[in-house]
């Protein structure tokens, strides 16, 4: 039943050769670059912002690191578990973005950015998790699109995003505050001089 839903949903979104050349490129920046955000998002937040908020931005991406430590470990497990093809492997629809033939379920690129929208929707604003939510769709469907997932690959990436934030947010609660302490002291020590300068903050 599943299989069926996950063959018909791809047909729909699969891009084919009579696809328009510019939604194709669009489709490739989205699948490929846009993922940058995560780590260039972490890094501002860690670095730089106003005073009053640079300590709980910090928590939030502490937070963050250990939402995508424990489901990137999930889907690793899983895809190792229950290894699944992907559409081009089987010979389904049209691929147009060179990839590995490895597992396919659940999605990296998913559970990466459905695990930091989804940060954000519990633990920021809710106006910054609906644009991250937004924007994790755009990289789901545009692997989708250009052939190197299936549709449930991606629901598979969302839900070990939820259970990595869930794990992430009961250990936050035991021991996160040590966890931040120790982090704020390395990083003192290792950034001494920027912090210095006033390159960074404190």
């Amino acid at each position: 039943m599943l299989e069926n839903i996950n063959y018909t949903l791809f047909s729909l979104i699969n891009a084919t050769p009579a696809s328009p050349s510019w939604l194709i490129s669009l489709a490739i920046f989205i699948a490929k670059d846009l993922i940058s955000i995560v780590p260039l998002m972490a890094v501002a937040l860690w670095l730089w912002g106003p005073c009053a908020q640079v300590s709980e931005q910090r928590k939030l991406v502490i937070k963050i690191a250990l939402a995508l430590a424990f489901s990137m470990t999930l889907s690793w497990l899983v895809g190792h578990l229950y290894p699944h093809d992907r559409p081009f492997v089987e010979g389904v629809g049209y691929n147009f973005l060179h990839h590995a033939p490895d597992d396919s379920f659940p999605s990296d690129h998913g559970t990466v950015i459905f695990t930091f929208a989804l940060a954000f929707l519990f633990w920021h604003r809710l106006w910054s998790g609906v644009i991250l939510m937004l924007t994790a769709i755009a990289i789901a469907w545009s692997r989708i699109y250009l052939g190197v997932h299936w549709p449930l690959d991606m629901l598979g990436g969302l839900l070990t995003g939820m259970i990595g934030c869930l794990v992430a947010q009961m250990l936050w609660q035991r021991v996160g505050h040590v966890i931040y302490l120790r982090l704020q002291q390395l990083y003192r020590l290792c950034f001494s001089v920027p912090i210095r300068k006033g390159w960074v903050r404190d």
